[in-house]
């Protein structure tokens, strides 16, 4: 005796194999995009997409390889600075963080902070 199921994502009735979940490979992905909408993110997706974001913001704001912005606004368009990838320490101590080739240097002038932001050039290996 075979058993009815009913596809897992739209509830369509299935036929073929009785371990069948799904009607076809769209609700199989539906489903499964559709759960992982609903679970928390990750610390590893969490993490990546801020390090997406800062690497978008920076290489806008730099175009031409040095540039010094306000910070404030850098943060307004979502930049959160505790998320890098490695560090250079320049000969004169400073220590610019970047986000794969996008540097950024916090420092405050004339009582504004601010970020130098440089490119990664290859005598800084």
């Amino acid at each position: 005796m075979r058993l009815k199921n009913n596809c897992q994502y739209c509830g369509k009735e299935l036929n073929g194999r009785i371990d069948k979940l799904f009607c076809d490979v769209h609700c199989k992905g539906a489903f499964h995009y559709k759960k992982a909408q609903e679970e928390e993110p990750r610390f590893y997706n969490k993490v990546d997409n801020h390090l997406k974001i800062n690497r978008r913001i920076l290489k806008a704001y730099n175009k031409a390889g040095k540039a010094i912005v306000r910070a404030e606004t850098l943060l307004n368009e979502g930049f959160y600075p505790r998320f890098f990838t490695h560090y250079w320490k320049n000969s004169k101590g400073d220590v610019y963080l970047f986000v794969y080739e996008f540097g950024f240097l916090s420092r405050k002038e004339n009582g504004r902070e601010k970020y130098v932001l440089i490119k990664w050039q290859d005598y800084m290996e």
